[in-house]
């Protein structure tokens, strides 16, 4: 993003450790595009002010991981939710032209406490889309899947049961997900902005995975680097828990008949009056699920583990 030009990044975040290592790595290439700023998305005067000057916004903050959030609920609401309603409504209150939402794949007919947050995420942005009397401001969602590498992820997980010898816990082999790399998923963001014209969740076409398949790939890629033999790191089946499906779902049988799809995305529209006329032709038949998409090999998952190895370091590990 900062390569393509604009006048200001500004990127706000409650996490000092993550601020200081953006501005550590890109501020002295950007010293005048780039601004970092310690702020929290369940505070609306701080989001209003973060706004003030600022024409796109990306909304990621986000509490995602489903075991944490199933145990406190009520502090995913606070940032999921209020945090939500605290960025449009920011947004409306300043000169934003366009706000983009970050969702998952868990906000598909959720059947966690995590999901559900973000399910409601989608549904206020839309509403206040709908809802934006006349400003000359538009609201949009975008959706997918896992993210290979980011932190708490499966990825950094494995590879730190590598370094101990394992064994690697893995809920099902046969269990399937989606998955994409770092930046594909920041280019289809930046996309859905040019794209959108206000209202839309845009659902992204994704690849998927084996839990089983990863793990054989990380263990091949990694047990050698920390002094093991690829066969001397087991592997063990735990089960899957109550909030966990065997595939996911990226559209589901509800949102199917408001659906359109294109060549590498689906379009979810709010109501019949919102879709276009010529979207008679491309209606989803069906819903879209990560036992549906192209599977990929162990082959291709190390060609994209190669790329985001750097960012797998132990500080990206659980303790």
């Amino acid at each position: 993003m900062l390569q393509d030009g604009p006048e200001l990044v500004r990127v706000i975040d409650n996490d000092e450790g993550r601020l200081h290592e953006m501005k550590t790595k890109l501020g002295a290439q950007y010293p005048r595009r780039l601004e970092t700023s310690y702020k929290d998305v369940r505070e609306f005067h701080e989001m209003r002010q973060a706004m003030e000057g600022i024409d796109v916004v990306f909304h990621a903050a986000a509490l995602k991981h489903v075991g944490i959030v199933e145990r406190d609920p009520f502090q995913a609401v606070r940032t999921n939710v209020r945090g939500t309603e605290n960025v449009l409504r920011a947004a409306t209150e300043t000169d934003v032209e366009a706000v983009i939402a970050v969702s998952t794949d868990k906000a598909s007919n959720p059947v966690s406490a995590m999901g559900a947050t973000k399910l409601l995420s989608e549904r206020l942005t839309v509403a206040a889309n709908e809802s934006a009397d006349g400003r000359n401001v538009r609201f949009g969602c975008v959706r997918f899947g896992n993210v290979l590498g980011t932190r708490g992820s499966v990825v950094p997980v494995f590879v730190e049961q590598i370094r101990r010898g394992g064994p690697i816990t893995v809920t099902d082999p046969e269990m399937t997900r989606f998955v994409m790399r770092p930046r594909d998923a920041a280019e289809f963001v930046v996309e859905a902005f040019g794209t959108t014209t206000g209202g839309e969740v845009v659902v992204r076409k994704m690849p998927a995975f084996k839990l089983g398949t990863l793990a054989d790939a990380l263990r091949e890629q990694y047990a050698s680097e920390f002094g093991y033999q690829p066969t001397e790191i087991p592997t063990r089946v735990v089960g899957s828990g109550p909030t966990e499906r065997y595939h996911e779902k990226l559209v589901s049988a509800d949102e199917v008949k408001h659906a359109v799809e294109e060549r590498d995305r689906f379009v979810l529209f709010p109501n019949d009056e919102s879709m276009p006329s010529e979207a008679d032709g491309n209606a989803l038949s069906g819903e879209y699920t990560s036992a549906d998409a192209r599977r990929l090999s162990k082959a291709e998952l190390l060609r994209m583990l190669d790329d985001v190895k750097g960012k797998l370091s132990t500080a990206e590990t659980v303790p």
